[in-house]
């Protein structure tokens, strides 16, 4: 079977990450003379991971997570959290100095 048509099949049975991950393992297991076998489950494998990680997009779209922002986009006015202390904690310089960071509470700032 021609190369065109295994991953015309690959794409009309939807196995996305093995019609992606086809070139390369076939071209590594012809190189290193791999058997059918683990050429298969190599290409299965590839299938396998490309679904997991369009599962976890799926999830962190659908959670609907806020924005990440920046530290410098952060408007510290009118909230309870210390400005200076959250700059030195994102420096890290607390590691460089060998001091403990220890979070106490919620992500609620009323709690």
């Amino acid at each position: 079977m021609e190369r065109t048509q295994v991953l015309e099949l690959m794409g009309t049975l939807k196995l996305y990450g093995m019609r992606g991950a086809y070139d390369e393992v076939m071209a590594t297991g012809i190189k290193r003379q791999h058997e059918p076998p683990r050429i298969v489950g190599d290409l299965l494998s590839a299938e396998i991971a490309e679904k997991q990680a369009r599962s976890i997009k799926y999830q962190l779209t659908v959670a609907k997570l806020p924005i990440a922002k920046d530290i410098d986009e952060f408007d510290f006015d009118g909230t309870p959290v210390n400005e200076v202390l959250v700059r030195d904690l994102a420096n890290g310089t607390f590691v460089a100095d060998q001091r403990n960071a220890v979070l106490i509470g919620g992500t609620d700032p009323t709690s």
